[in-house]
């Protein structure tokens, strides 16, 4: 199902990217499942939990490596251009973005009720993956190499923001192991964590501040 959701939310986001559509573009966002995984990677970080840190890692991969897949296939086939109205804005990242991400990684473990909410969520998470990853594969595919790297530079901000802030939440929040000695192990895995993601956060700060526009 994970697979399944994946390509349809690539597949229409490619075809609202290519057209322009805000609409259609929001409703691959709908369909995107980004949550779970980074939500899961969060969660383990906190808990030091290797194997649930192995399982959503391993889904992330899966569903970037899908997403780029078909925004490169797309790309070769149709040659997309940078300068499309909702492709530019994907090429380039700003403080701004950074602050996107760090918001919907805080959003997304919040304890929300309802099924509104999680869906509400689930949507400000794929705002900030789905749609530059498929711009990346995309622009890839059609050889524009300079524009699909500020794609991915945008993508790699949002994976980091929101799984900082989702460790940093939940640590706010007092989620950890129920014994004490896991507990002290899950306290050292998050801290490292945390120093980790700030350390990638700033090196990625260095290059939007400073790098040749």
């Amino acid at each position: 199902l994970y697979v399944l959701l994946v390509t349809l939310s690539a597949v229409v986001a490619a075809i609202g990217l290519v057209r322009g559509d805000v609409a259609i573009i929001t409703g691959a966002m709908v369909i995107a499942p980004f949550l779970g995984p980074n939500v899961a990677l969060a969660l383990s970080t906190t808990l030091a939990d290797t194997k649930l840190a192995v399982r959503a890692a391993l889904s992330n991969v899966v569903g970037v490596l899908l997403a780029v897949g078909i925004g490169v296939a797309v790309g070769f086939a149709f040659g997309i251009s940078p300068a499309l109205p909702q492709v530019a804005p994907r090429t380039h990242v700003g403080l701004g973005d950074i602050v996107l991400a760090l918001a919907a990684g805080g959003a997304g473990v919040l304890p929300l009720p309802g099924g509104v909410a999680a869906v509400l969520v689930g949507v400000m998470i794929a705002v900030a993956l789905l749609p530059p990853i498929v711009t990346f594969g995309m622009l890839l595919g059609s050889g524009h190499l300079a524009a699909a790297s500020g794609a991915l530079l945008l993508t790699v901000t949002y994976l980091i923001g929101i799984n900082l802030a989702g460790v940093v939440t939940f640590r706010i929040q007092g989620v950890r192991p129920s014994t004490w000695w896991e507990a002290e192990r899950a306290r050292r895995s998050s801290r490292l964590s945390i120093a980790a993601w700030i350390a990638l956060l700033v090196a990625l700060s260095a290059i939007i501040l400073y790098a040749p526009r």
